[in-house]
C-alpha cells in the first residue's frame, strides 16, 4: 500500500496483537518466546495481518506479566535473546509485516536498577526524583500521601524503609507496589525515554504501543480522588477530571516523541494505549504532531446493543476525524475478556457492570454458542469499518475466555490484591491451540503450560480450522482478503436506513454490511453475498434472511 500521506499503511492496517508468553513455545518450558513467533509468522502471514504488536519481552521479574521491566533494552531470557528477536523482526520484515513493540512509560519494576539507586538514597536526592516518593501525612507520616487506589485493587501508595531500618517515604504506584511510577516533571526521565525510543528504532521496529499512554502525568497537588461507583456510572462528559489519567501535562512528552519518530525513515508510529472518555477528550492523544492512532476502548467495551454500536461508531469516526487520525477498532486484547465470551454476557446477571474476569464460581455462565455466534458477526462487522484494525491472538479461532482457571493457578495481581474478589485477566491469556492432538494442542511438544488450558480449547486448534469451510478462521482470513481487496480500512462509512431496529447497515466501497443485532431474523436486500458468518449447519442468509447474531457482506452493484 502507498505510504503517501493519507493513505499510509496504518491508516487501514490489520494490526495483530501477539500475547508472548501465550503464542507458541519452541522449547517446552510451558512459556511462550520470541523463537516460536518466528516459526508461526508464515502464518500470520497466510492470515492476512499487515502488522504484529509485540506484548512485553524486555527483561521482567514479571511479576505483571512483562508490564514491570527491569531493563527496557534487553530481552529477557524468559523470551529468548536480543539475536532471537533480531532475527523475528528480520523474518517479519520479509514477509511484508511491520513490527510494533510494547513500550511502558508509566512505571518500572522496582527491581530496575534506577529504582533500587532510588530506595538507597535520601529524601530529594536526584535518585529519588526519577519516582514520585512523597511524605506520608498524619502525624508521623504513617499515612498515605492521599487517598488514591492502585488500579488491581488495594491502595496506590507503598512505605519504604530506610537502609537504617526506620519507615520513610511513600512512593506511588497506580498499578502493583512492584511498579513504581516515574516522575515525569523530570527532564532526565524524558531523556532516559528518548534513549529508550532510539534503541528499538535503531533495531529497525516500525513503532510502538504504549502503554498506560494516559496515566504519565499528575496533577501536581496530588488531590485526593477516588473512582467509585458514582464516578463509573456517571455518563463520561460529566466526570469531574481525574488526577492521575488523562492529565495534559502528557501532550509535551508525546510531542518530543513524535518528534523523533517522525526523524527516522519508514513511516514508524506511536500507539496510544489511553482509555479516556469521552472520544473527542482520546482524540486529543493522536492530533497531527502527537500520537499516529489511540486505541478505541469504548468501542471495545460497548454491549451487544446495536444502537449502542451504532452510536459509538459515528462517534469514533467524528473525533478522530475531527484530528486528521483513523478510527480504531478492537474487540479483544490481553486485558479484556475475550469477546466470544464477553458479548454474551448479560450485565444484568451480575453485580455491577464492571466485570473483572471470569471465574469457577461466577454465576450464570455466558452461552458459549451464543458467545461464538455473536463474536462471529461482531468481528465481521468491525472489519468492515474505515481505520485501522486490531485483532488479539487467539480470536481468529474463536476462542472463548478461559473460566475455570484454579484459583492456585492465577497470576494477575488483581486477583491476589483483591483477594480473590476479582478474578482478573488470566482467563483471555491462556496459551493458543494450534494442533488439536498434539501436547498442550501444539502449543509445545512437552505439554507444559504456563497457565492450564481447557480441554475445549481442543476444538478451536488451528489445524482443525485451516481449509474447513465455515470455520472461524477461515472466517477471519476471507474477511481480511476481501477487505484488502476492497480496500475497506480507506473507505468512507454512510449508513443504510430502514433495516429495523438493532440492525446496522452500512455502505463501505463497493461493499454493504448487514449486522443483525436484535433477537429476530431481518429480511436482506437483493445482492450477491461475499461473506457470511454463519457457520456450517446454521441457516446461512442465501435465501434472503438475516438470522438473529449474524453479519454478511454483500457486494454492490
Amino acid at each position: 500500500m502507498s505510504d503517501e500521506t493519507g493513505r499510509e499503511w496504518w491508516r487501514s492496517a490489520t494490526i495483530y496483537q501477539v500475547y508472548p508468553r501465550s503464542f507458541a513455545d519452541s522449547t517446552g518450558n510451558g512459556t511462550g518466546d520470541l523463537p516460536g513467533i518466528t516459526n508461526h509468522l508464515t502464518d500470520l502471514h497466510d492470515l492476512g495481518i499487515d502488522a504484529i504488536w509485540l506484548s512485553p519481552f524486555q527483561t521482567s521479574p514479571q511479576k505483571d506479566a512483562g508490564y514491570d521491566v527491569s531493563n527496557y533494552c534487553d530481552v529477557d531470557p524468559l523470551f529468548g535473546t536480543m539475536h532471537d528477536f533480531e532475527v523475528l523482526l528480520n523474518r517479519a520484515h520479509e514477509l511484508g509485516i511491520r513490527v510494533l513493540v510494547d513500550l511502558v512509560p508509566n512505571h518500572s519494576s522496582d527491581a530496575h536498577p534506577l529504582f533500587q539507586a532510588a530506595l538507597a538514597s535520601t529524601p530529594g536526592s536526584p535518585e529519588r526524583a526519577m519516582y514520585m516518593f512523597r511524605e506520608g501525612t498524619g502525624e508521623h507520616g504513617e499515612l498515605p500521601p492521599n487517598n488514591w487506589e492502585s488500579v488491581f485493587g488495594g491502595p496506590a501508595w507503598t512505605r519504604v524503609t530506610n537502609p537504617d531500618g526506620t519507615l520513610g517515604q511513600w512512593y506511588l504506584h497506580l498499578f502493583d507496589s512492584s511498579q513504581p511510577d516515574f516522575d515525569w516533571t523530570n527532564p532526565r526521565v524524558h531523556d532516559f525515554f528518548l534513549d529508550v525510543l532510539r534503541f528499538w528504532l535503531d533495531k529497525g521496529v516500525d513503532g510502538f504501543r504504549v502503554d498506560v499512554a494516559h496515566g504519565l502525568t499528575k496533577e501536581a497537588d496530588l488531590p485526593d480522588f477516588r473512582r467509585d461507583a458514582e464516578y463509573w456510572t456517571t455518563p463520561a462528559e460529566l466526570r469531574p477530571p481525574c488526577p492521575f489519567f488523562g492529565h495534559p501535562g502528557v501532550h509535551p512528552i508525546y510531542r518530543e516523541w513524535r518528534a523523533l519518530i517522525d526523524s527516522y525513515p519508514g513511516d514508524r508510529i506511536l500507539c496510544a494505549e489511553a482509555f479516556v472518555e469521552p472520544l473527542t477528550k482520546m482524540a486529543e492523544w493522536v492530533r497531527p504532531d502527537e500520537m499516529h492512532q489511540a486505541f478505541n476502548f469504548p468501542f471495545l467495551v460497548t454491549r451487544w446493543e446495536g444502537e449502542k454500536v451504532r452510536g459509538v461508531i459515528n462517534a469514533s469516526l467524528d473525533a478522530f476525524g475531527a484530528v486528521g487520525a483513523p478510527s480504531t477498532w478492537v474487540l479483544s486484547n490481553h486485558d479484556q475478556i475475550r469477546h466470544a465470551t464477553r458479548l454474551a454476557i448479560d450485565p444484568r446477571s451480575y453485580t455491577g457492570d464492571r466485570i473483572t474476569g471470569i471465574g469457577p464460581k461466577t454465576e450464570p455462565k455466558p452461552d458459549p454458542v451464543e458467545g461464538l455466534r455473536r463474536a462471529r458477526a461482531a468481528s465481521a462487522m468491525m472489519l468492515a469499518l474505515p481505520g485501522c484494525a486490531y485483532i488479539y491472538n487467539g480470536e481468529e479461532l474463536g476462542l472463548p475466555e478461559a473460566m475455570d482457571i484454579p484459583d492456585e493457578f492465577r497470576q494477575d495481581p488483581t486477583f491476589a490484591r483483591t483477594n480473590g474478589k476479582a478474578y482478573g485477566r488470566d482467563g483471555c491469556r491462556v496459551p493458543i491451540p494450534w494442533a488439536a492432538d498434539a501436547p498442550a494442542f501444539g502449543f509445545n511438544d512437552s505439554g507444559k503450560t504456563w497457565l492450564p488450558q481447557p480441554a475445549e480449547y481442543r476444538d478451536f486448534a488451528r489445524d482443525a480450522q485451516t481449509g474447513v469451510s465455515g470455520s472461524t478462521l477461515e472466517l477471519y482470513k476471507r474477511a481480511l482478503r476481501i477487505r484488502r481487496e476492497f480496500r475497506l480500512g480507506l473507505g468512507h462509512l454512510s449508513w443504510i436506513e430502514g433495516m429495523g431496529e438493532n440492525v446496522l447497515a452500512f455502505a463501505n466501497g463497493d461493499v454493504s454490511v448487514v449486522a443483525n443485532y436484535s433477537d429476530k431474523p431481518v429480511a436482506l436486500p437483493a445482492g450477491e453475498i461475499i461473506l457470511d458468518t454463519t457457520a456450517n449447519g446454521e441457516p446461512d442468509a442465501s435465501q434472503g434472511t438475516l438470522a438473529p447474531s449474524t453479519t454478511v457482506w454483500m457486494r454492490r452493484s
